[in-house]
């Protein structure tokens, strides 16, 4: 594993400064989307489906996915997001963890 981290650390597109802006655009999506989801529910149309919504989790963007679901009071009755979004967000943290380790 160690010379795939190597080597992906060679990529020059994978830097730093890249990862950063990536993650901030992909939590603000996730943010994003949980809003235009609610909004969506509240007039009766039609919803963004919560694969995506989980999609944008896997990402990387579950500070935001989750930061939403507060702040709009969305999908917080469904165990299946209260418990799986940060479940994945804590998969991926445990993970990066391990590919700064190794």
């Amino acid at each position: 594993m160690k010379g795939f981290k190597e080597w992906l650390l060679t990529l020059p597109i994978i830097t730093f400064k890249n990862i950063l802006i990536y993650l901030i655009i992909i939590n603000l999506l996730g943010f994003l989307i949980m809003l235009i989801d609610k909004k969506k529910a509240e007039k009766g149309r039609w919803r963004i489906s919560e694969n995506t919504l989980f999609v944008f989790t896997w990402l990387g963007g579950g500070i935001g996915t989750i930061a939403g679901m507060y702040a709009f009071r969305h999908k917080t009755q469904k165990k299946k997001f209260t418990i799986g979004m940060p479940l994945i967000l804590i998969a991926e943290i445990a993970f990066l963890i391990y590919m700064i380790i190794i």
